[in-house]
């Protein structure tokens, strides 16, 4: 597909059927992308508890630099659908290689900064003096890697904004199949233990990237190139307004991780164990919503750049009540057969029952989260960059972090269990608030200038 009928795939196609064809692909993306982490978690289980911990514990370290990737890719990404769907080409062009060597650079002084200060970063991370060996051991392999997991996603969401899910799907996938396979070979086979896994991640992430980027250059798409590296005052304003809600979201959810396990750590290694195994399974079944939600992404972002507010409108409802009826199914079987999946991880009896209650709890309010991943992809992508701040902190920083330093003092484990639950009810409300004021505002009037040119 050319850039022409491309443009105008997105801004006359029939919604349902645009945001599906978009959305599968990202979808397949985001559960291969959080398959890298869950198959880490799933293989380290068979080491020990302590080991299974320590992955729980280096989620926060994947975390922040996923964050850091999601806001160079979100951010660049953001701003390229809106001036594709203007029709600024060239400005585009730029935009995709500084965002992309920007993201490449931040990633160095990541693996620098995180190396240098291992040992104080595992144990401010929650690590017991049982779990930090095998938190060191990853952490330093992971954090090797940070330059190109960065660029990697920042490659995909590119893509993805672009209107070509399905290439980046390509990359992502061969990644997380190739992960899956190295995982045990190299921890059982070469006994290379905990190590082995972050190993794999890494190389699976390399292979994904140089995918990425050979498919950067097919189906018309922008391409990398060091020339094009120009990191304007406008454009870094542009990559940090669009990208700051996703810096937000992925940088409280580090830190409320962070939060959680020593919360977990007052009630031993099996607590740390059992709310990591809770955590990667919200993650990996939040990942089939978001990658829905991308879907729209675009959508939403071509057609409120060129003036088209209606398809604005009709793609938000769409997609909520898409995504809003998935999680409610996902709610409804997680909850019956909570302690089955997480014997699936773990034999340990201690772990199972605190996981297994951790996950029921969840579930309650799962389907909530529907509305506040679709709301701060709207305000995000609308360059509505304070009200998608806010909803993308709330979730996991701005109620969870406090509710961690007070439920658990009050009633204990339980206290700890219900935690996400009264943050998901608090963030719904923000969401809910803040997305009827932006549509309230969001004009009904088209800008008839702007339909004409791109039906021209």
């Amino acid at each position: 597909m050319n850039k022409t009928d491309r443009l105008k795939s997105m801004t006359t196609a029939p919604i349902p059927h645009l945001i599906f064809s978009l959305a599968i692909p990202s979808i397949i993306s985001m559960l291969i992308t959080s398959f890298y982490n869950t198959a880490d978690t799933y293989f380290v289980c068979k080491i020990n508890t302590e080991a299974t911990a320590a992955v729980g514990i280096n989620f926060a370290v994947m975390s922040i630099i996923q964050a850091l990737g999601f806001f160079f890719g979100q951010g660049s990404g953001n701003y390229i659908s809106r001036l594709l769907g203007a029709q600024e080409e060239k400005e585009a062009a730029k935009v995709a290689s500084t965002g992309f060597f920007c993201a490449f650079f931040a990633g160095c002084v990541v693996a620098a900064f995180g190396l240098f200060f291992s040992d104080r970063l595992a144990v401010f991370m929650g690590s017991t003096p049982t779990i930090l060996p095998y938190a060191k051991s990853y952490m330093s392999i992971i954090l090797l890697g940070a330059p190109v997991m960065m660029t990697a996603l920042v490659m995909n969401n590119q893509l993805r904004f672009q209107g070509s899910a399905a290439y980046g799907m390509v990359g992502i996938v061969s990644g997380g199949m190739l992960n899956v396979v190295l995982d045990p070979i190299l921890m059982f086979v070469f006994n290379m233990g905990i190590a082995g896994a972050a190993w794999a991640t890494i190389v699976s992430q390399a292979i994904s990237l140089g995918i990425l980027l050979w498919m950067s250059h097919k189906g018309g798409n922008l391409q990398i190139h060091w020339n094009k590296f120009e990191p304007n005052v406008e454009r870094i304003r542009e990559i940090v307004a669009g990208g700051a809600p996703s810096l937000f979201r992925q940088g409280f959810g580090s830190i409320g991780t962070i939060v959680l396990n020593v919360a977990a750590g007052a009630f031993g290694d099996a607590a740390i164990a059992a709310m990591s195994i809770v955590t990667r399974l919200s993650f990996f079944a939040g990942a089939a919503m978001v990658g829905f939600g991308q879907g729209y992404q675009p959508v939403c972002g071509f057609n409120f750049g060129a003036g088209i507010f209606k398809r604005v409108r009709e793609g938000f409802k769409f997609s909520f009540t898409v995504m809003f009826c998935f999680t409610l199914c996902v709610s409804i079987l997680g909850n019956i057969y909570a302690d089955h999946i997480i014997q699936g991880f773990r034999d340990d009896p201690a772990v199972i029952e605190i996981g297994t209650w951790g996950l029921k709890a969840q579930t309650f309010t799962f389907a909530l989260t529907s509305l506040v991943v679709i709301t701060n992809m709207t305000l995000q992508t609308t360059k509505h960059t304070t009200g998608a701040i806010i909803v993308a902190a709330a979730r996991r920083g701005l109620f969870l972090i406090p509710a961690l330093f007070v439920l658990p003092r009050l009633w204990g484990i339980k206290g700890l269990i219900w935690c996400q639950c009264v943050s998901d009810i608090c963030a719904f409300l923000v969401a809910f608030i803040l997305i009827k004021m932006f549509f309230n505002h969001l004009p009904h009037e088209e800008d008839e200038n702007c339909i004409q040119n791109n039906n021209k």
